[in-house]
């Protein structure tokens, strides 16, 4: 970006991307949703609104799932459990996790428990043997299914990248004796009717970074900070107010973060890259992008 760039610094970016293997992935799963008991859908507690499959029970019928909520040690606490209390009085069964230390696991496998009990139950009326849970794991690209994964095994099981769309095929994972999981690519859904909530999730990973424009996400993620979490904004970037084509804050950011060319010139470009990381990376703080409405 350059200062000559100011209609590219504000004009409206419109995010959509669907990638082909993403509707191979829905028909795999409803061609497989025979074998399986229980669905855990992953979503990242940093967007727990946004990172949830907008379609997700046309996907799997009416099999019982867990709302499994990670990243639950980078996230603004106090926001994100309003919305878990939320989708809680709407039914649903909720985990939050802090994968890094396989916090609440055994809260999550006791759920599952309970519900293969109640599944195994249902077997037995119909004349058929009890038998080891089938889990099937979705969630949006980089929400945290491959870690909750190695978590569970308790070894690198699956491979683990902070980039959408590492995962490309499903693949049937052994934890023990008592459980297996499904593993599935990242989901999206065709078209963001939402444009917030498609920034939401370019801003934390989950669409692939090569389509967007990474000026206007960190721009869009600034905007947020300033809106959400201003104290945040301050003490990371020096900036307090927002200008109208974002050169002045933009400057800030860069003399605060020693994004300079030679002769003391913002390299724009790099503080873009700078703020994109820092949220990627929680350097920022802790923080919800997503509120109730």
């Amino acid at each position: 970006m350059s200062k000559n760039g100011k209609d590219k610094m504000s004009a409206e970016l419109q995010i959509n991307w669907y990638p082909g293997h993403m509707a191979k992935t829905k028909r795999l799963i409803s061609e497989q949703l025979n074998l399986i008991d229980i669905v855990y859908e992953v979503v990242d507690a940093r967007m727990p609104l946004s990172s949830k499959i907008v379609d997700i029970d046309d996907l799997i019928k009416d099999k019982p799932k867990v709302l499994v909520m990670t990243k639950y040690d980078l996230c603004d606490k106090d926001e994100t459990d309003k919305i878990a209390k939320y989708y809680e009085e709407k039914g649903y069964k909720v985990v939050k996790l802090d994968l890094m230390n396989n916090s609440n696991l055994n809260e999550l496998l006791k759920v599952t428990e309970d519900l293969m009990k109640e599944e195994n139950i249902r077997r037995e009326e119909k004349g058929l043997k009890a038998r080891s849970g089938r889990v099937l794991i979705v969630g949006v690209p980089n929400a945290g299914k491959s870690t909750l994964i190695n978590r569970l095994v308790g070894r690198k099981s699956v491979g683990v990248a902070n980039t959408p769309g590492f995962t490309k095929t499903l693949s049937w994972i052994r934890i023990n004796k008592d459980l297996e999981l499904l593993d599935s690519p990242g989901i999206l859904w065709p078209k963001f009717d939402d444009q917030e909530q498609a920034h939401i999730l370019a801003s934390f990973s989950s669409i692939k970074e090569e389509i967007l424009n990474r000026d206007q996400i960190a721009i869009f993620i600034i905007k947020k900070l300033y809106e959400l979490y201003p104290n945040l904004l301050e003490e990371r970037y020096g900036v307090t107010e927002l200008d109208e084509d974002f050169i002045e804050v933009y400057d800030t950011i860069a003399a605060r973060r020693g994004a300079l060319s030679r002769g003391g010139v913002a390299d724009y470009e790099k503080v873009s890259n700078i703020i994109i990381n820092d949220l990627k990376n929680a350097s920022i703080g802790k923080v919800t992008f997503d509120r109730l409405k």
